[in-house]
């Protein structure tokens, strides 16, 4: 499997970088078809960490947004660093 046919791109928005920073989790944009164990495999494939907990969210325009919050002993912001949000 593939986990960037899942996860599609990073959210950017000014409230995912503050989740970031406070809460220790990521917003991606996500295929609309994955569900919340499918995103919890890809991430941790991809990022090589431990994901505690996903919640989703379908957007007015249609995007499936997934919130994922790192287990306490992973950083939300080494990903992000990798990623060229922060």
């Amino acid at each position: 499997m593939d986990p960037w046919k899942i996860l599609k791109h990073p959210s950017m928005s000014e409230k995912s970088i503050s989740l970031v920073e406070r809460e220790n989790k990521i917003v991606f944009i996500v295929d609309r078809k994955a569900n919340k164990k499918q995103i919890k495999e890809a991430f941790e494939k991809a990022f090589g960490v431990k994901v505690e907990k996903v919640n989703t969210i379908v957007t007015m325009d249609g995007k499936k947004k997934a919130f994922i919050k790192l287990k306490p002993k992973y950083k939300a912001v080494d990903i992000a660093v990798r990623l060229g949000m922060v």
